[in-house]
């Protein structure tokens, strides 16, 4: 074959391929060897999927829904360029009674649009808004596997890891960020054995290069000098995103912008002193000689004093969290939280920060009783330990695995176990 990334060579026999596709994928889940023909792009990512612990009759789960995937689809880069995906792509789809679709970084799919009757096909096997198409959670697929290698790429039909999506053909490409290279998601086309064509899989690329195109006509010219964003949660340093430049900050510079960017009107000398210091002996002195270090740092401009504040929005992941807990997107406020804030932080104020926006996630978590957003808190090092969303996963999943878990942790911190309800 003359490009492994395309799924079928010039003159295969779809129905064929097809045929011994399916006898390959029965091989790999019964022997966990790969014959040929398959190619290596999807056998690499056939073991993958069976490393991830997917099943081939597995289905996608749904991850956001209603005002969770409203909030987070309104807040994703890709929303900017929708009406462009749309306008290349949904004529192609609706009158190939195909779909197009919108993944984020993570397989999550944002948007599925396109022939109403695909549509319903495609919805008996979750590929909705707001499932997750991930490698790790359901295989092989084009969106999820774009994102995965970070390249174009077809699957055709038992090339697809879980059997019930294997009656589809996909192709999909990756959306970068112009300006940082990151993924953030992909674009996709999905239907028929009609799609298993090179012009499907350059289509989407042109496609995926258009919408990075667009995004860089969008983007603020220059090296983004008037965009700050701060990064804290799951880290002791900081890192600060402005002019373009991406700084390291020390803990206690850490803990001042923390605080700064919470209060855009300011704080004086003296508030800054008990939200900083425990130690009532610190002296005005010592403040003002870190605001000096920590200006230097800064550059000219966006650290101003009398009161001190930031001359300029700062946008701190800790409050892309509130907000969408605020809205009720528990599941896009989970995706965002990387950890709690400044977790080596004694800093008063910020250590009442982290608490309580710890607390209120893990309250939402439990009230809302999704057993993924569930164990990956648990799992997560700070919720190994976490005694209610232990036992909150275990009446939701009481899998062997977490009342094992759930036992041990209750016999660690000499806790018993709540009395059961007689039913």
């Amino acid at each position: 074959m003359t490009d492994p990334w395309v799924a079928l060579e010039p003159g295969a026999d779809p129905a064929e391929r097809a045929r011994v596709l399916r006898r390959a994928h029965e091989t790999f889940t019964a022997a966990g060897t790969v014959p040929q023909p398959v190619r290596s792009v999807v056998a690499d990512s056939w073991r993958r999927s069976a490393r991830a612990g997917v099943g081939p009759d597995g289905t996608a789960s749904v991850e956001l829904a209603d005002g969770d995937l409203g909030a987070y689809r309104a807040e994703h880069p890709l929303a900017r360029v929708m009406p462009l995906i749309r306008e290349l792509m949904g004529s192609f789809a609706a009158d190939g009674e195909h779909l197009l679709a919108v993944c984020d970084e993570h397989g999550r799919l944002l948007w599925v649009e396109g022939h109403a009757t695909t549509r319903q096909r495609a919805g008996r096997m979750n590929f909705v808004p707001g499932a997750r198409w991930s490698e790790a959670a359901v295989g092989t697929n084009a969106p999820g596997t774009a994102v995965a290698v970070d390249r174009p790429v077809q699957v055709f039909a038992a090339e697809h890891f879980i059997r019930r999506v294997q009656p589809w053909t996909c192709a999909a490409a990756p959306v970068h960020d112009p300006r940082t290279g990151r993924v953030l998601g992909a674009v996709d086309i999905t239907g028929g054995d009609g799609l298993a064509h090179p012009h499907s899989l350059g289509f989407v690329q042109a496609v995926a290069r258009a919408a990075e195109s667009q995004l860089a006509l969008l983007a603020p010219a220059g090296p983004a000098a008037d965009r700050h964003e701060l990064s804290a949660l799951g880290r002791d340093e900081a890192h600060l995103l402005t002019g373009g430049r991406r700084i390291r900050l020390s803990r206690r510079h850490s803990e001042i912008l923390v605080l700064l960017a919470r209060h855009p009107e300011g704080l004086t000398g003296d508030e800054l002193l008990c939200a900083l210091y425990e130690d009532e002996t610190v002296t005005p002195v010592t403040l003002r000689a870190e605001l000096a270090r920590l200006r230097r740092i800064l550059g000219p401009g966006l650290l101003a004093s009398r009161p001190y504040r930031l001359t300029a929005p700062v946008e701190s992941d800790v409050a892309v969290v509130e907000r969408r807990l605020a809205v009720g997107a528990v599941s896009a406020a989970a995706t965002a939280y990387a950890g709690p804030l400044l977790p080596g932080s004694q800093a008063p104020a910020v250590a009442r920060i982290r608490r309580r926006l710890a607390d209120g996630l893990r309250t939402a978590l439990i009230a809302r009783r999704d057993p993924d957003l569930l164990a990956d808190w648990a799992h997560a090092p700070w919720g190994e330990d976490d005694l209610d969303i232990w036992r909150a996963l275990a009446a939701v999943r009481p899998t062997a695995a977490v009342r094992s878990r759930l036992a041990a942790l209750e016999s660690e911190l000499g806790v018993a176990a709540p009395p059961r309800v007689a039913g």
